[in-house]
């Protein structure tokens, strides 16, 4: 029986998320640790206003700390994990999770980078649910300033891109559905290369431990445990696609057969179950899924 952890990211917050946590000892020290980082709430901003804990800047660092707390009270709990990946911002929690860094380094770079994503303005990303891939695939070939953010499932990926070419391949593409998401500029995408450039600055300067277990990064879903790699890896993923359909595949081959998504929502676990029918897939998000 070998068991992987997946960490939702930016889309799975909700109002009201870790607000049981902070009756545990690990919750209250983790929730007062992240106030000295930030110079804010996790807490407070976990239990507030909707539209503001949907804000780039604060959704980042909430499910960064929300998600290490249910880590720690897991590994409290004697749970052991075989492998770990994480949904864009998740890949941060699942590095936590491999102890690759500790809370606090992991922290300082989602802040940082929380900080640039919502300062880069201009894009577009919307979701797709339903297409052709095959048509998809040559209308991101064929169109300038647009790709595939995040492959998320056989039927279901986000493009990102400038506005215009956002429009222009929806307007190529049939697909059943299109959401265009709530998000300031155009993540995972060449748009984001300023940023990129600026977060790679940061994370030279702290060192990363090799991973305790393997780690499915977004920009490359083959296992690995280096710390050189686990880094080139996360400086890749702001411009980089989330290859999440890819990663969902490798779980059978990596002789997965149990699923643990870690954090609020259930967003991966619905994915997984689709993508991997023999894998027992189930999701941990407060103290009463323990």
């Amino acid at each position: 029986m070998k068991t992987a952890w997946v960490f939702p990211g930016q889309g799975s917050q909700a109002v009201g998320m870790g607000g049981d946590l902070v009756t545990t000892p690990i919750g209250k020290d983790r929730f007062e640790q992240a106030k000295d980082i930030l110079g804010w709430s996790v807490f407070d901003r976990c239990q507030g206003d909707e539209s503001e804990l949907s804000k780039t800047l604060y959704t980042q660092p909430c499910l960064y700390v929300v998600e290490s707390i249910l880590i720690d009270l897991l590994k409290d709990k004697r749970q052991t994990v075989d492998l770990v990946a994480g949904h864009s911002l998740g890949e941060y929690s699942a590095l936590y999770a491999a102890e690759v860094f500790d809370f606090a380094t992991g922290l300082t770079l989602v802040k940082r980078r929380s900080e640039l994503m919502s300062e880069s303005a201009g894009g577009k990303m919307v979701a797709l649910m339903k297409f052709d891939r095959a048509q998809l695939e040559e209308a991101i070939a064929a169109i300038p300033d647009v790709v595939l953010a995040n492959d998320n499932s056989e039927q279901q990926v986000v493009i990102s891109g400038t506005p215009e070419a956002v429009d222009q391949l929806c307007s190529q593409v049939k697909s059943k559905r299109a959401i265009a998401l709530k998000v300031s500029g155009a993540f995972h995408s060449p748009m984001m290369a300023e940023a990129a450039g600026k977060f790679k600055q940061l994370l030279e300067e702290f060192k990363f431990s090799d991973g305790k277990v393997p780690v499915l990064s977004n920009v490359d879903p083959t296992p690995s445990t280096s710390a050189t790699v686990l880094k080139e890896r996360l400086i890749q993923q702001m411009t980089g696609s989330v290859r999440w359909r890819e990663i969902m595949l490798a779980l059978p081959q990596q002789e997965i057969t149990q699923v643990l998504e870690v954090g609020p929502g259930k967003v991966l676990a619905g994915l997984i179950k689709r993508a991997c029918s023999g894998v027992d897939v189930s999701n941990v998000g407060s103290l009463n899924d323990f």
